[in-house]
């Protein structure tokens, strides 16, 4: 029996809520991609990724999702929630950075320099809302099972991958993941600041080298257009390259119809989240026989 990886993609709040439906469908079918030998997340994949390596179950992973209480409809006379964050410039960048017309890690630096500029959240409020989750753990706490998440120092523009080996806490780590920049803050991690893991790729699946199966969760495949998303989609098919290269068998998964149309556009809007989430349980149930000698 060959050793396993679960490469889990960004996504946003909705993505986490996908992803988490996806992995509890197939366990339910029988396919629990929990028991990876190594978890590899990436901003909403962190997220996923360190609750089932702390030892939550695959298939009640959904559940605290669809438990969730529906947005409450805004109160007569209430002011208006504020106004979304200007993300043209990030995506302006990231499209750059994809393009391969400069150096990646050069773009990256003005991505951490956009990042540190932005009005977001403090780092201490940002943390804390991670919510049940990480609530209460020692600041070093790791998972004992193999896991990793991505993260881009906002100085220099290095990628970093945390592992056990890093020596930080799991709660800084995957706030550090999912720091996407111009909404929430750059973490602190050993004296430095870290954003979202997806300013290099959305889904860092190069990373999982060295294993024999390999399952790569990605939310966001063939629901965008233009130069980004085709920069994106070669990124990667080469970093599906670089797994099969090495030895990998991969089988890739990403919303279906069914999933693309219950998620929407704006993987940041919390109402559909309880859609989304269903939406990934039936798919999931859907796609259990195609991988289940795979991940046997």
């Amino acid at each position: 029996m060959g050793r396993k990886a679960l490469v889990l993609g960004g996504g946003g709040p909705v993505g986490i809520a996908w992803e988490s439906g996806l992995i509890s469908g197939l366990a339910r079918a029988g396919v629990d991609l929990g028991k990876a030998d190594f978890i590899l997340g990436t901003s909403a994949g962190s997220f996923v990724g360190a609750r089932l390596a702390m030892g939550a179950q695959a298939a009640t992973l959904v559940d605290p999702i669809l438990a969730e209480p529906p947005p409450a409809p805004r109160a007569e006379g209430a002011p208006k929630p504020a106004p979304p964050a200007d993300l043209s410039q990030l995506m302006k960048l990231m499209a750059e950075a994809g393009s391969g017309a400069r150096d990646p890690q050069e773009v990256r630096v003005e991505i951490g320099a956009f990042a540190k500029a932005a009005q977001t959240p403090d780092e201490t409020t940002f943390i804390s809302s991670f919510g049940r989750s990480f609530a209460g753990l020692p600041d070093t706490t790791w998972p004992e099972r193999g896991y990793g998440c991505t993260a881009v120092d906002v100085e220099t523009g290095e990628f970093v991958l945390w592992t056990a080996e890093s020596g930080v806490g799991v709660t800084r780590a995957v706030a550090s993941s999912c720091s996407v920049p111009g909404v929430y803050p750059p973490v602190t991690l050993k004296g430095r600041r870290y954003m979202d893991g997806g300013m290099r790729s959305g889904t860092n699946a190069d990373m999982a080298t060295g294993y024999d199966q390999v399952v790569v969760v990605q939310v966001r495949a063939g629901a965008t257009a233009g130069a980004a998303a085709e920069a994106q989609a070669r990124r990667f098919e080469a970093e599906i390259a670089v797994l099969r290269d090495g030895g990998a068998e991969v089988m890739v998964l990403s919303p279906d119809a069914g999933s693309l149309a219950a998620m929407g556009l704006n993987l940041m809007d919390f109402r559909k989240r309880a859609d989304a989430a269903r939406a990934g349980v039936a798919q999931g149930a859907d796609a259990a026989a195609g991988l289940r000698a795979l991940w046997a």
